[in-house]
């Protein structure tokens, strides 16, 4: 028996995760099913939640712009062979070196402080990443374990900070000072009236260059070169004389760099002041928006708008549906994440197979 050939590109990217996306559609239906509900019925009130209006529309992209950053954060470093799962960490840390320089300069018109802010939740989002690379490079410690662990040092840096050195004299809740009007990004709502009242901002429009540029990068330059040789085959890669370990860390500072970016997405264009837990699990989300996505940047976008439109169909599907609650939207990113994921393979044997048959019976009619 002839070996099975691997699948063409777009099949991968496209056609398998639509097929696994399907399944657990259907199987979340018979779960919908099972509690007495009209999984049709729950079906429209998440689509038409997640784009049955402007405002809808708007808080689903709102949502899809922070997977769109966590999501590249995943895909740029598991493209050199690193599962960075320290990306809620990443983001969230990202948001001190935001606060920190644009408080000082909230008088600035925003398309001044705008740059500066990204300039530094990458800084800041970035370093804390390069850490967990450096320690691998250097010292053989698994970017798995510490980037998890980061993730919770991260937390508990921050409640210290908030808490205890840039909460204002008299004010209860655990933030910083509110930013200036002057320094706060406007929404698209200011501009687009179809938006109004929704959080999607000009960082939407950081996110798609992110898009580009992951894609510029891995497949167009030296360096994307170098992290793929990598990631295939570390050992080939020291014998092509490629710096292993300067890589790593550099992947690592990139992939850090982009999960820093929900930081100003947050703070900058929607909060307009650091909170405790404004991530909400992005940098997890994240993970199952590059799975689902094949670490493809055009992947990664269509991954990021189906999760985004998950979190926000879910939320009004709770008032639409009086028996199901936004958990049962959890069951369905569960279902995603397993079928586009853990068993992603699943259908893969069977579509290779059709195109071997596909494209031998096309080979033959042309002979």
């Amino acid at each position: 028996m002839s070996a099975l050939r691997p699948l063409p590109r777009w099949a991968d990217i496209l056609l398998l995760p639509l097929i696994n996306l399907v399944l657990a559609f259907v199987v979340s239906g018979l779960v919908v099913l099972a509690i007495g509900q009209n999984p049709l019925a729950a079906l429209e009130a998440i689509v038409g939640g997640a784009f049955g209006n402007g405002y809808n529309i708007g808080y689903t992209l709102y949502y899809s712009t922070n997977f769109i950053f966590t999501g590249l954060a995943v895909a740029v470093a598991a493209h050199a062979g690193l599962f960075n799962i320290g990306g809620n960490g990443q983001a969230y840390i990202a948001g001190l070196g935001v606060i920190l320089v644009v408080l000082p300069l909230q008088f600035l018109p925003w398309w001044v402080t705008f740059p500066i802010a990204v300039v530094a939740g990458a800084a800041v989002g970035g370093l804390w990443a390069f850490i967990p690379g450096w320690l691998q490079a250097k010292r053989g410690s698994h970017v798995v374990i510490t980037t998890i662990m980061f993730n919770f040092i991260a937390a508990a840096i921050m409640v210290y900070m908030v808490v205890n050195v840039l909460k204002p004299a008299g004010v209860l809740a655990p933030e910083s000072a509110m930013i200036a009007a002057e320094g706060r990004m406007p929404k698209f709502g200011t501009f687009i009236p179809w938006f109004k009242n929704t959080d999607v901002n000009f960082t939407l429009l950081l996110a798609l260059a992110c898009l580009v540029g992951a894609y510029v990068l891995i497949w167009h330059t030296r360096f994307g070169y170098q992290m793929r040789a990598l990631g295939h085959n570390p050992t080939a890669s020291t014998y092509a004389g490629i710096s292993n370990s300067r890589t790593i860390m550099i992947v690592m500072t990139l992939s850090g760099a982009l999960a820093g970016m929900v930081a100003v997405n947050q703070i900058v264009g929607v909060q307009y002041r650091l909170v405790l837990d404004y991530v909400a699990d992005a940098g997890f989300v994240g993970i199952a928006v590059a799975l689902m996505g094949r670490n493809h940047p055009v992947g990664i976008l269509f991954a990021a708008l189906l999760f985004g439109a998950l979190y926000q169909g879910g939320n009004e599907l709770q008032y639409v549906i009086p028996g199901l609650s936004k958990e049962m939207v959890v069951v369905i990113q569960a279902l995603v994440i397993l079928f586009t994921g853990a068993m992603e393979g699943m259908f893969r044997p069977g579509l290779q197979r059709a195109f071997m048959l596909f494209g031998g019976s096309a080979a033959r009619r042309e002979a």
